[in-house]
């Protein structure tokens, strides 16, 4: 299953373009946040990664959208490997 993750920094900004790439794109199930990307822990997120399912995609906008560090990102993709899940950027 294609399971998406859309974030936006302040309530201001919407995840319209992202929902969108994902809707082309055949994503089923979106998780939608609005945090900023310099905050670890987003609750939203890890709901996202903890649904993650063997052969499942989690599939983002841009790369920003989900880590802003390199450390970030190495914890995220921990935790979709350990799901068994592979990871997709739309951009």
């Amino acid at each position: 299953m294609l399971v998406g993750y859309a974030r936006v920094s302040t309530q201001e900004q919407d995840t319209a373009l992202q929902l969108e790439a994902f809707k082309a794109a055949g994503v089923i199930k979106v998780f939608e946040e609005k945090a900023s990307g310099a905050k670890f822990n987003r609750p939203v997120l890890w709901q996202c990664l903890s649904s993650l399912r063997s052969g499942d995609q989690f599939v983002f906008y841009k790369l920003d959208r989900v880590a802003r560090s390199l450390s970030d990102l190495l914890r995220i993709l921990e935790a979709v490997e350990k799901a068994g899940a592979s990871i997709r950027s739309l951009t």
